[in-house]
């Protein structure tokens, strides 16, 4: 089932991505397109929503969590988007087999990294990373296994490469939440 889902995930990032190719007066379309620029391509989409989530949510309101109802030990909105920061780091080093460039405190950020311009700035630093290492993505290496960031069984970095696509997602559909919660129309719903 897991599979089934990755590759559904591959499937339409390709698809878009070679669509979006063949639409563009620079893109050929007869031009066949490399993992790299399909997973580099379907990055910035998710970067691009992402990244106006947490500009959108203003200073004073960057450590909200809700309180009413089942939301007991959740995570705040600065803590959402570390981690996602933290996480990409994860993966990019992942896929490069190196150690993340910066201390990422785990998944959940560094722990002195508190301000919106920091938090903001870690979470673009991270995705410039991620963008770094799918870029390295080809079809020589693609199902080559490399040392995840958890547990011990080693992955493909297509594997990693489709959590990074999909991973911030999550979390982002959190984001949207506690920004409506405090009744701020996510960027990426605006007309």
């Amino acid at each position: 089932m897991k599979k089934e889902v990755m590759m559904a995930i591959l499937l339409l990032a390709l698809g878009s991505s070679i669509c979006a190719k063949a639409a563009s007066p620079q893109g050929k379309a007869d031009q066949k397109p490399t993992f790299a620029a399909v997973y580099d391509r379907t990055l910035s989409g998710v970067e691009k929503e992402v990244v106006s989530g947490a500009e959108a949510m203003p200073d004073d309101k960057f450590n909200f969590a809700p309180t009413q109802g089942e939301f007991k030990g959740v995570r705040t909105f600065a803590q959402q988007v570390k981690h996602i920061a933290a996480v990409n780091y994860m993966i990019g080093a992942a896929i490069l087999s190196e150690k993340p460039p910066v201390d990422i405190g785990q998944e959940s950020g560094p722990e002195n990294i508190t301000s919106k311009a920091d938090v903001v700035k870690f979470l673009n630093d991270s995705f410039a990373y991620l963008h770094k290492a799918l870029n390295t993505i080809d079809d020589t290496n693609i199902l080559g296994k490399v040392d995840p960031p958890w547990g011990k069984d080693k992955m493909t970095r297509m594997s990693l490469s489709l959590i990074a696509i999909s991973h911030p997602f999550d979390h982002y559909g959190q984001m949207v939440e506690y920004l409506r919660m405090n009744n701020i129309v996510p960027p990426a719903s605006r007309q």
